[in-house]
């Protein structure tokens, strides 16, 4: 659910489980500065690419939905921005060996405290 991006708990990457993290989301254009910062945020945090995609348009209700999709690298840095207010597809390569790089030579991940569900 789209919502999750707002709690990092729940993306938590234990072990490095996963490499890409994507985000199929709803967020309206009023919240657009949130979603720009927390999706770097969860890349830098989880050591992953980041991946959000969100719609673009009005719903029934008449909120507006911008897009703004958009890929991060693992140190949070944009790789594709599919733009605004548009419906477009944009593509984007990732690179394994960069990213299993990165996590050897600065585990931070090892000192991640423990999280279960419980």
């Amino acid at each position: 659910v789209c919502y999750d991006l707002r709690f990092p708990v729940w993306s938590r990457n234990v072990d490095n489980e996963y490499d890409l993290l994507i985000y199929v989301a709803n967020w309206p254009e009023p919240r657009k500065k949130v979603w720009k910062a927390l999706l770097p945020a969860r890349a830098i945090e989880n050591m992953a690419y980041v991946c959000g995609v969100n719609r673009v348009g009005i719903d029934g209700k008449g909120f507006t939905y911008r897009g703004d999709s958009m890929i991060f690298s693992p140190k949070g840095k944009k790789l594709a921005d599919a733009g605004k207010r548009e419906e477009i597809t944009r593509t984007c390569t990732l690179n394994k060996s960069d990213l299993e790089e990165l996590r050897a030579k600065f585990p931070a991940w090892k000192d991640a405290d423990a999280f279960s569900i419980i």
